[in-house]
């Protein structure tokens, strides 16, 4: 198993998240790894990073120059990946861990693709929520797949579907519906959501006009 995780200036976080990952990874009993994909930080997050990978071998580190975004540290993560399968999740510990066997579960259950959906958002309403809501809604209707949230980071997916999955733009958000396409059986369950103690969300509503092109795109895909 491969946990996938772009970082992008979230140094405080970083060793939270690994304090709070490593027992729930280890209580699955699986071989695992633990992959950050650094996006170009400028805090510190790159050299506390890379401090992790010194005294764990299990935490892998792929280092962008600057900051693509989150599709494309998704990309690499997915062919870095050395995992039958991947588990996504945000470096902000909005995402929990303690979701993760859960999701393993259905994956041995048969599903392809288990994505989240943060019932309880803990997110501001005007400038996060509201600007999701409108985009999920657009999305299954042009889409056709019923989904309640795309945007949210945390999914457990075989590694094999998610390496044929087209990644660029805003694209990382369209996975279970890309996987979906490609013949996978997908499910949504509900997950955990906290409110971001340390850093500043990278993401708003400027960025929903990007998603509305990119779903545009997916469409003839």
């Amino acid at each position: 198993m491969t946990v996938v995780i772009p970082i992008y200036n979230e140094l405080e976080n970083v060793p939270l998240l690994y304090e709070q990952l490593t027992p729930v990874l280890k209580s699955t009993e699986l071989e695992y790894e633990i992959l950050f994909v650094d996006d170009g930080s400028r805090d510190g997050s790159t050299e506390a990073l890379d401090e992790l990978a010194a005294t764990d071998p299990r935490v892998k580190v792929v280092h962008f120059r600057k900051n693509y975004g989150q599709t494309a540290a998704m990309a690499a993560g997915f062919q870095h990946a050395q995992g039958d399968v991947i588990v996504t999740m945000d470096g902000d510990l909005q995402n929990d861990p303690n979701d993760i066997p859960s999701m393993l579960d259905k994956l041995q259950e048969g599903y392809d693709l288990v994505h989240g959906w943060r019932k309880k958002r803990q997110d501001a309403f005007l400038n996060r929520r509201l600007p999701s809501i409108i985009a999920n809604r657009l999305i299954s209707w042009f889409t056709g797949f019923p989904v309640r949230d795309l945007g949210c980071t945390l999914k457990a997916m075989r590694s094999d579907f998610a390496q044929e999955i087209p990644m660029y733009g805003e694209m990382h958000r369209f996975i279970p519906i890309l996987a979906h396409w490609h013949g996978a059986r997908c499910v949504e369950v509900e997950t955990n959501h906290h409110p971001r103690v340390h850093g500043t969300t990278k993401y708003g509503i400027s960025r929903t006009s990007r998603v509305i092109l990119d779903l545009i795109t997916v469409k003839f895909l």
